[in-house]
């Protein structure tokens, strides 16, 4: 099988630790450098312990741009542009970036949603990775937008695990906040709303309704579970029926029949969105891994469509179940 030469810029974070365990085991990668200013020198597995045995790479603060098919970057929110201003890749090289700097599509990029935009990806060189919240809600109101059913405000709350905050220690981050607790975070506010609201019009161009998103910390490491909710005339079977064939081709996005939790998506790269009508209210919910489906999981994801590999590749992880 053919393996294309692959880079990470900034793998000493979460996501760039849960790209590198992904990277490592998939059979169309080749891993030629992992790039990281703060851990140049060290071993990937004196900062990723759990790849000892896995990876032999040393982290380099040099970076290489001849010869490399596809760069994961996985730089601080708005370091990109100004890293990609500094270092010239081929126009041939498959940039993948999961900060928001692109996620306007500006410069070239395409957004990274493959259950919209598969097809655009597929001949895409610049992707931008969705943002975590941003993959979980709209993967659970997309069908509920392509048919024109919102009409009204659109109610949603999302939890999210402490991984979602980085590897950078915080005040609400540390064990001792974050443990059998919970908070709320930029109310109503969330950068996500810009992306996500972009989607939706471009799937809509009808779509104008207000987006009120409640975003929470949760007292979990991974995983993102989201509740959405707005006013709906017609039936269950109809709501269920709709979300089953907007997603029927869709690779890791998957409608439950029954009642969902969310440990049965962590540790994956799955969406599982389950849907019901309830007190004139068409009611959605969906869970996501955050680092996985919300972040690294979908950028493989994306490098196996714009390398037109089979779009599973690598990602066939088990859910931790229980």
């Amino acid at each position: 099988m053919t393996k294309f030469k692959t880079a990470i810029i900034g793998a000493a974070g979460y996501t760039g630790g849960e790209l590198l365990r992904l990277l490592v085991h998939h059979p169309a990668c080749e891993l030629v450098y992992v790039h990281s200013n703060s851990q140049k020198g060290k071993k990937v597995a004196e900062v990723h312990p759990d790849l000892i045995g896995d990876c032999d790479l040393i982290f380099t603060d040099e970076v290489q741009t001849e010869g490399i098919e596809a760069v994961f970057l996985g730089l601080p929110h708005g370091q990109t542009k100004g890293f990609l201003e500094q270092h010239t890749f081929s126009p041939e090289t498959v940039l993948i970036d999961l900060s928001t700097d692109f996620r306007d599509e500006s410069n070239g990029f395409t957004y990274g949603l493959p259950e919209v935009n598969s097809e655009k990806i597929k001949s895409a060189k610049k992707i931008a990775n969705p943002g975590c919240f941003a993959t979980g809600i709209q993967l659970a109101l997309l069908p509920a937008i392509a048919k024109g059913w919102v009409k009204d405000t659109i109610q949603i709350s999302g939890i999210t695990g402490s991984t979602g905050a980085g590897k950078k220690l915080a005040e609400t981050s540390h064990f001792s906040y974050r443990s059998s607790n919970m908070s709320v975070y930029k109310l109503f506010t969330h950068q996500h709303i810009k992306e996500i609201t972009q989607t939706f019009k471009q799937t809509n161009s009808e779509f104008s309704s207000e987006i009120l998103f409640v975003p929470y910390r949760g007292n979990f490491p991974r995983g993102i579970w989201i509740t959405a909710y707005f006013p709906f005339e017609g039936t269950q079977e109809e709501a269920v029926a709709a979300y089953k064939d907007f997603y029927k081709d869709a690779a890791f996005t998957h409608v439950s029949d029954a009642d969902i939790d969310m440990k049965q998506a962590v540790n994956t790269n799955k969406a599982i969105v389950h849907v019901q009508k309830e007190a004139g209210q068409l009611v959605i919910y969906s869970a996501i891994d955050n680092l996985l489906k919300g972040a690294s999981g979908q950028a493989v994801q994306n490098y196996n469509l714009a390398f037109g590999l089979e779009e599973r590749m690598g990602l066939n992880l088990k859910s931790i179940a229980f």
